[in-house]
């Protein structure tokens, strides 16, 4: 499945300031269901590396609007992407369908409002907090220490209610990671396919592609790293993950209707 990343936020790293109005969330919505996105990702608060956080009230003038234009417009499936457990509720009351969290539901309240809402939720692995997550992550073993922390959060969010079944995990692309984390993540997301959950794979655009292509030193600014992207969740989907948040949808769509058809070919044969 596709998720379509919509920010209407001021200062997200891609598309800040592009969908901060509720006319013209709507309109890039619908554009990316038309384009192939399954789910509409709607974040209200950037957590970019950086970023500084914004206020409850801010956050929900910022997406319940959205949500609600939206849901009276399509049925496509919305996830709310926050870590406040009073928007969640908000969001979901207000049409949205699942729950994104970089901090894996660890606010207080979140696992059990999910729970009562009985919605899908998206856990997410993170090293510290966006103003200075890149400063110096280290990990032993990247792999194992985010499979490890995953587990946990989602035994912890089942003891609280949260139906197995309802549970997504994403080993966190960029969140606390080096270009070599990353990287070594990507490489082994078989092994979180391995694992007892869906997987989501979040890489668009992101800056280890800007590190990786550098040109003399010159990192690729952001709208330079479509390609690579793609490429990733190509990847990413051979090794057996099958959610995948993306700005970049109708070339991700392309480039898995072909993975989808080759593979059906194959286990033809």
């Amino acid at each position: 499945m596709v998720m379509g990343i919509l920010n209407v936020t001021p200062d997200s790293f891609s598309d800040g300031g592009q969908f901060d109005r509720v006319d013209a969330a709507l309109e890039q919505a619908l554009r990316m269901q038309q384009q192939g996105a399954e789910i509409i990702d709607i974040g209200g608060e950037s957590t970019r590396p950086g970023a500084v956080p914004v206020s409850l009230d801010e956050e929900l003038s910022r997406v319940i609007p959205v949500i609600e234009k939206i849901r009276q417009h399509s049925d496509v499936a919305i996830s709310i992407d926050t870590s406040k457990s009073q928007v969640m509720r908000a969001a979901i009351e207000a049409g949205a369908d699942m729950v994104n969290d970089v901090n894996a539901l660890l606010a207080d309240g979140a696992p059990e409002i999910c729970a009562s809402l009985d919605v899908p939720v998206c856990l997410m692995h993170k090293q510290g907090e966006p103003q200075t997550m890149q400063d110096k992550p280290a990990y032993r073993d990247v792999v194992d220490e985010v499979s490890r922390y995953l587990l946990r959060r989602a035994d912890r969010c089942i003891e609280k209610g949260v139906a197995k079944e309802n549970i997504i995990i994403d080993p966190g692309f960029g969140f606390g990671k080096t270009l070599e984390n990353n990287l070594s993540l990507l490489k082994e997301i078989n092994k979180f396919c391995a694992l007892e959950y869906p997987v989501l794979v979040g890489v668009s655009r992101k800056s280890m592609f800007g590190q990786l292509l550098a040109l003399d030193s010159i990192p690729r600014d952001v709208e330079g790293r479509m390609v690579a992207s793609v490429s990733a969740v190509v990847i990413a989907y051979q090794k057996g993950a099958r959610f995948f948040r993306v700005h970049d949808v109708a070339e991700t769509c392309d480039a898995l209707r072909l993975c989808e058809a080759v593979g059906a070919d194959a286990s033809a044969r």
